[in-house]
């Protein structure tokens, strides 16, 4: 099973198109990362994969299911996805917020079967949040609040799990668990598929690069195939340094 995009347009409104003509194939049992410069449509393709955006043009298929045309709870059944800055309800816990996972497999009246506790337990154990489960949200810090929206979209229990810029605000720590949360879900089965903006994070953690500018793909594949300084001087317009990390051995970027 694969997402397969062709020919998709998507943008907001009347305006200009924020992505163009995008044909891309997203593997299962791989962690994709999208990078690229700032407004180049990451976040928009996104979104539209998820549904929360219609395209003008084009379709989307996971397998035989058409994501555009089918019923949304059985979209929400197969894709999670979590945005940049989720809001967290007022006085809402860690547990509560887990539980919203289970939504598209919920009746109308909400009933939590067994499978629906079992999973959101085992979703607050994957993200080591069992002595916050009781924790309002809204007290959490960067790092916990992250987690704890990871925790949902697990709880989904979906095989594919979108995250757009996952390590926004946090510090290099609360990064590296995040990063290292999704390369968990990996090799738990799930194929992840990722915004980030920092290119060393992107190469270290991911199986595949999808490099976006000015709403298009312009490369993707193997990291250190991908990440090079000719490919950095057309993205991002600056002039760079590309040497294998000390530790991992994945491209590593600095500007000259």
């Amino acid at each position: 099973m694969s997402i397969t995009l062709a020919g998709v347009t998507a943008g907001y409104g009347r305006d200009r198109a924020i992505v163009s003509n995008i044909d891309l194939e997203i593997r299962t049992g791989e962690v994709t990362i999208l990078i690229g410069p700032n407004g180049c449509g990451k976040s928009t393709l996104l979104k539209t994969i998820g549904r929360l955006l219609k395209p003008r043009t084009g379709s989307i298929h996971i397998d035989d299911l058409n994501v555009l045309r089918n019923d949304p709870k059985r979209v929400a059944r197969t894709i999670a996805y979590l945005p940049q800055s989720p809001v967290v309800p007022t006085a809402i816990t860690v547990e509560q917020l887990v539980g919203y996972g289970r939504a598209p497999h919920q009746s109308l009246l909400g009933l939590r079967s067994p499978r629906d506790i079992e999973l959101v337990d085992s979703a607050i154990a994957t993200t080591g949040l069992d002595d916050l489960r009781m924790r309002p949200v809204a007290e959490l810090s960067g790092g916990q609040r992250q987690r704890a929206f990871i925790a949902m979209a697990l709880a989904q229990d979906t095989p594919y799990v979108m995250l757009d810029e996952p390590t926004t605000f946090l510090d290099i720590r609360h990064q590296v668990e995040t990063l290292d949360l999704i390369r968990q879900l990996h090799d738990a089965g799930r194929t992840s598929i990722v915004v980030l903006h920092d290119i060393a994070q992107a190469a270290r953690y991911g199986d595949r690069l999808v490099v976006m500018h000015e709403g298009r793909i312009v490369a993707e594949g193997k990291p250190g195939d991908v990440v090079t300084p000719d490919l950095l001087r057309t993205v991002y317009g600056l002039d760079c340094a590309v040497y294998p990390d000390p530790v991992s051995g994945t491209p590593v970027v600095t500007p000259r």
